[in-house]
């Protein structure tokens, strides 16, 4: 431990956590009380909510985060707009748990991804990777007047990592198991998954993005409902049509399932343009709209057992399905078919919350980052050594 900005951990401690994926629907925000730090850290759920995004703002950050529209003004005005909006979600959260701003210890804020690039390229005559976030953490901490820690992915880059997945350190903390090799796979936007090895060390623990976790679905059900749905609610829309086995034979050529981990991918592959390839090739194949969003329904669960055979020395006696993604039975149920012998379970199946799970994660790589603890795992991100991720708006 050291560079540490808080020193009792055995006080407890209340904290926002505060997190935007790349679906760009709204801001998750969850209230924890949290005692310890590190291997001894301890989560207590308080209350949780998701201020949405309205139509107009999600659309705004959609087409920045297509990564040709907008410049740095709009890039300037977007991050102090999205850092008020974060700290709208951390005023409500506080008056509908009964909580005084006074009384929050301190704030994890993911904010809002707006380009990830993480492999190499050349740029002015050097090698360039790169990630960017918004939603000013400065905003949020004038209004809370409490630290808040945000823009976590930049250091693990910089010691080489992909910045991503970020999760799997807290996975390790709150999930590991001395019995069973646990997997914990996330269906947000994109699908990510960490497989923590039978009573493991954090080394021993490994993680990668699986693929298109809703994002493709989302667009689907998009197109499939001019614009009236943001997502197949239920996976009612997917269940309406069949996997078409030509279709999902064609997606299942993705070269990113051939790429061995470390890896992560996001809206720069999986967005508008990977939609209208898919679409184009299933109107070829003459597969409707609601056979499409069927079988991006079932490759996102290919995806995963694609990842588990090729690439987890140990697979799960178990799968805790976290996210959005849990929400959906259809895809859900093909989860299960794709993973036979492996117990598919939510995270409220084990009276956890899939939705608040990854705003309870930067809650608690903000404390880790408070006491002056690494919070990455190397074996997740591909960075050179552990680090401290997190930068501190006091």
């Amino acid at each position: 431990m050291k560079h540490a900005l808080f020193s009792d951990a055995a006080a407890p401690r209340l904290a926002i956590g505060l997190m935007s994926g790349t679906s760009a629907d709204g801001i998750d925000a969850v209230l924890v009380e949290i005692t310890g730090c590190g291997a001894d850290t301890k989560v207590t759920q308080r209350a949780f909510l998701t201020l949405p995004f309205s139509d107009e703002t999600r659309q705004r950050i959609l087409r920045v985060a297509a990564g040709d529209f907008g410049g740095s003004e709009e890039l300037c005005r977007m991050n102090f707009y999205l850092g008020a909006l974060h700290a709208d979600a951390c005023s409500a959260l506080c008056e509908a748990a009964g909580v005084a701003p006074g009384d929050i210890a301190f704030v994890g804020s993911h904010g809002q991804t707006v380009f990830h690039a993480p492999d190499t390229q050349q740029y002015l005559g050097r090698p360039v990777r790169g990630t960017l976030q918004i939603g000013e953490a400065s905003v949020i901490a004038e209004r809370m007047g409490c630290p808040v820690v945000s823009d976590f992915r930049v250091r693990d880059m910089a010691a080489g990592g992909l910045g991503a997945p970020l999760v799997p350190y807290t996975e390790y903390v709150l999930y590991r198991d001395a019995e069973h090799t646990v997997g914990l796979q996330n269906i947000g936007g994109i699908g990510n998954i960490t497989i923590l090895p039978r009573g493991c060390t954090l080394e021993q623990v490994y993680a990668f993005d699986t693929g298109p976790g809703n994002m493709v679905m989302d667009a689907l059900a998009a197109k499939l409902t001019n614009g009236a749905a943001r997502y197949d609610d239920g996976g009612r829309l997917a269940a309406g049509g069949a996997v078409h086995t030509q279709l999902l034979a064609w997606m299942l050529q993705d070269p990113y399932l051939q790429a061995p981990p470390p890896k992560t991918t996001g809206r720069e592959v999986y967005g508008a343009a990977y939609v209208e390839r898919l679409c184009a090739e299933a109107a070829a194949l003459g597969c409707s709209l609601t056979d499409a969003l069927a079988t991006a329904t079932r490759f996102t669960a290919e995806c995963i057992r694609v990842g588990i055979e090729r690439f987890c020395p140990h697979r799960p006696d178990r799968l805790i399905v976290g996210g959005g993604g849990s929400m959906n039975p259809v895809l859900l149920s093909f989860i299960a078919d794709c993973l036979p012998g492996c117990s598919v379970l939510t995270n409220e199946q084990l009276g956890l919350d899939s939705g608040a799970k990854e705003a309870v994660a930067f809650a608690v790589l903000a404390n880790e980052a408070l006491y002056g603890i690494a919070n990455n795992a190397p074996g997740a991100t591909g960075a050179a050594h552990p680090v401290v991720m997190g930068k501190i708006s006091l």
